[in-house]
């Protein structure tokens, strides 16, 4: 019975650990919720420690509707695909 390390376990599948040309397409096509997401936890980690106040209030509504928009835009240009779903 032959010995399998860890380095030939990894090895093994090296080809399939990186992504692929279509997982990058997706990923690049879903950067702008990710950006507006990270932009919504910046305001939200701002307030963690005191009570938000209107500036806070405003810049956590305007990172929530960007927020949303993109969602929204990345919905709609999903739904002009075929052979893929959200």
């Amino acid at each position: 019975m032959g010995h399998v390390t860890v380095q030939d376990a990894v090895t093994a599948f090296e080809d399939f650990m990186e992504p692929t040309a279509a997982e990058l397409d997706a990923i690049e096509r879903e950067m702008p919720v990710i950006l507006a997401d990270v932009e919504l936890l910046d305001a939200q980690i701002i307030t963690i420690d005191r009570t938000p106040s209107e500036l806070d209030a405003r810049r956590i509504r305007r990172a929530r509707r960007r927020l949303l928009v993109a969602h929204r835009d990345h919905v709609n240009g999903l739904s002009g695909q075929t052979g893929g779903a959200a």
